[in-house]
Order: C-alpha cells, then structure tokens, then sequence
C-alpha cells in the first residue's frame, strides 16, 4: 500500500444531471443520440467533454497543472459569460486567412491548427484561436451553470434560482442497492462512487434512522453519522440530522445527487447531510455545491470509521493491482468497500469513454478466454468504455440467491476493463477495511 494523499480533487460533474439542469427537460440519458443534446447544450464536442484538458465545463472550478494533477479555482478566477455574448463571433464575412486579422487575431503564423485533413480535394482545417473562443470551459460559464453547480446562500439557506426543497418519496423503496446512488449536477462524484461501493461491499452500513419531530406522519428527521479523518471535506465525529427535503427543479426533477429506484431518496439525503456536515451548519439547506472535488477512500472512511489503504498504479504491474482486487473479494465480489480513480489528465481518455479526474466503484474481477478484468461503475450509471479492452456479456460471478448478476450488455455505467487498460488509465485504487 501507498502513503495516504494530502489532499485529493477527484471529480467532474455530470453531463446528463447538468444539461438537464440547464435546459429544465429530461431525457434519455441512455439514448444513442444523447450526446447531441449533450454538445448544444454545453458548447463542446462529446470527444472533449471527459478531459479537462480540453477546458470541459464539466471541470468548472478545476485547473489543470503543469504535472497533469488539478488543483481548485479561485471563486474570482471563474467568470460569468454574459447574457448577450454570442457563442462565438460572427464569421461568415470571412473569405481569406487574413480576413481573421479584423475579429482581433494579430498574428497568423503562431495560429495552431487542431487538425487537417483533405476531404474531395478541399483541405479542411480547425484552427485553435482562444481569443475567439467564448463557449463554456472550466473558467467560463453562463449564470445558469453558475447557479447550479455553485448556489447562492440567503436568509432561507442554500437555495439556488429555479429550484426548491421537497420530500420527493421514500428514503428506501426496497433495498439498499450498489446501482442506486446517481451523481448530479456538482463534481462530488468520488463521495457518490463511496456511498455506491459501502451500498456494494457492506449494505448493512446504509441505515434508516429516523426520528418523529412533531405530531404528523411527514414531522420527522434523518440521522447518519461521520467519522472525522482529517484533511478537506471533513469534519469532527457528529451524528448529523436532516430531513427528507432535498432539492428539485420547477418541473419537480432532482439537480443533485438521485436514487435510480424513482421516488427513492436515501442517495440524496446522504448527500445532504455530507454537505451539513462539512460545512458545519445546522440548518436544513446546507450548500450542496461544497461537496465538489475530494477523496473517495477517505469518504468511505468518513462513513465507516474504517481505514482507507491507498494503491498507486504507476508503480506497480496490471496483475498486481488484479491482486489487490482479488485479495479483497469473494466469489469475485469485493467483500470491502473499493473505489478507483483515473487522472487528472495526460491519458488519451478522448473516445474512450472514461472520464478523466473522475472517482469509479470497483465491483470486484472474472476472467474471460485468457484475460482479467476489474468491475466498475461510473456514479453517473451511464457512459462506459466499448472495445477490445472492456468485456460485453453477463457476468454472474456471485451467489445468485442473494447478490443480483451484473450485465455487462447496455448502458448502465457497469463495465468489465482488462487490468492492462485499468493500469494505463486509472492513478490509483482503494480499499477501506
């Protein structure tokens, strides 16, 4: 095992949960065409929304360092794009390369060109001019991206414009389930991959407790209790209490956390009280957007009062890490709380469909005609990696009367990646025991 991180900045938020948010409709996340709705929305080809490289507004509040780690934005350094600015300048004036001098670009031998390439004897090239770039990026936002993903506080607590608290359903509709906690539209997904690995690993940890607070059926409160670990995102050892009011949309969707059961809480309400808790309120309307950007293990650690070891991939082989999974399974399923974590950016995540400084649950491994994979689930329960390096098929590697089989076969954030892949493209794994 690996020393223990400082401090960590793992998150990205999610496409679906945000461009809901944005436009105030729903759709169908696991749509093959989803990702156009995707791209118009936040101004951004698909292929560059899972790299921070690239400026992705899903980073929004990240910066990408020189060593490809992140670290976070200053409130200050994050601008409002305003209401009247175009998407971009108006172009259509332009008939030569040095027509471009007259929106402001001065020098066009220090243009960069993205890419080239010869289609029926055009030469058609995409030039990376910043000064004409005013779509959203990870520092420049609109002011209905600004609400979601950072709120205002007023005298009635944490409530961004557009939306309000409401009791959606039931804390539980059956059972605690790994496929129930979805991500929103705030980059806490290493806490949402926590709570998904401990729903996986050690359901029993997820409970109800409830308490009545008045004389109706509806008068009562939650409580979930943290212990403290040190570092960011953290707090002194509390039991804390919330209701079951959690955010929704003026068309009564949620814009954070949400159960994949309809009208099941619990996800939320987790959520809710992480963020009580962190920022040490007592309130009921605690600042969900505080939750962003953190450290998975620690999180699980943060609910279980167990210990995180931590598991760096570049030192170490494929079938190492294959044997830490292994080494911490049962019948193929981890038996401990795992989550994993890819970096923050300088892997070809571009196409791949694994979204870079984002927080997985690691399910537990199987094997398949000669290769190893490691299980995972993206807290979004949507979007997955396709191809020669991930398995497509049902994966029953588990007691059938108790634990449900996994299917790797449609779009449900549940993958199977061969451990040399998983090395290439994950930093680091952890278990909590």
């Amino acid at each position: 095992m690996d020393k223990a991180p400082r401090e960590m900045f793992v998150g990205v938020i999610n496409p679906y949960a945000l461009t809901e948010a944005i436009t105030g409709r729903t759709f169908d996340w696991k749509d093959a065409k989803s990702y156009q709705i995707l791209e118009e929305t936040l101004e951004k080809n698909y292929a560059e929304l899972f790299d921070i490289k690239f400026n992705s507004p899903l980073y929004a509040g990240l910066e990408l360092n020189s060593d490809n780690t992140v670290k976070a934005l200053k409130t200050e350094d994050i601008k409002v794009r305003a209401t009247d600015k175009l998407e971009t300048v108006n172009l259509s004036t332009i008939k030569t390369l040095n027509d471009l001098s007259g929106t402001g670009v001065k020098d066009l031998n220090k243009v960069v060109v993205k890419n080239a390439r010869l289609d029926k004897g055009e030469v058609k090239v995409v030039l990376n001019i910043p000064k004409l770039n005013n779509t959203f990026s990870n520092k420049l936002i609109s002011p209905s991206i600004r609400n979601i993903i950072f709120g205002m506080t007023n005298a009635n607590g944490w409530t961004p414009a557009g939306t309000s608290w409401s009791d959606r359903g039931n804390f539980f509709n059956d059972v605690t389930e790994y496929n129930d906690p979805i991500q929103g539209s705030v980059g806490n997904c290493y806490f949402i991959a926590a709570i998904a690995a401990i729903a996986w690993a050690d359901p029993y940890t997820i409970q109800h407790k409830v308490r009545a607070t008045g004389t109706g059926e509806a008068d009562r409160t939650n409580a979930i209790q943290f212990f403290t670990k040190g570092g960011g995102k953290d707090a002194a050892t509390r039991l804390v209490e919330v209701t079951d009011n959690t955010i929704i949309n003026s068309s009564n969707n949620p814009v954070y956390c949400r159960s994949n059961d309809a009208a099941e809480i619990w996800p939320a309400v987790y959520e809710k009280a992480f963020a009580k808790w962190i920022t040490n309120v007592n309130d009921d309307k605690p600042d969900i957007s505080k939750t962003a950007f953190g450290d998975p293990a620690k999180a699980v650690a943060q609910l279980t009062n167990k210990t995180p070891y931590y598991y760096y991939t570049s030192p170490r082989t494929a079938l190492d890490l294959f044997g830490v999974v292994r080494e911490n399974s049962m019948s193929f399923k981890t038996i401990n709380p795992m989550v994993a974590w890819t970096y923050g950016s300088g892997r070809d995540y571009t196409g791949s469909n694994i979204v870079g400084n984002h927080a997985y649950t690691i399910l537990g491994w199987s094997t398949f005609n000669g290769k190893n994979y490691i299980i995972l689930r993206n807290p979004w329960g949507v979007t997955e990696p396709n191809g020669l390096n991930s398995y497509q098929g049902l994966i029953s590697f588990f007691d059938g009367s108790f634990w449900r089989p996994i299917n790797m076969i449609g779009n449900d954030g549940v993958f199977a990646l061969e451990i040399n892949a998983f090395k290439y493209y994950f930093e680091g794994l952890a278990v909590t025991k």
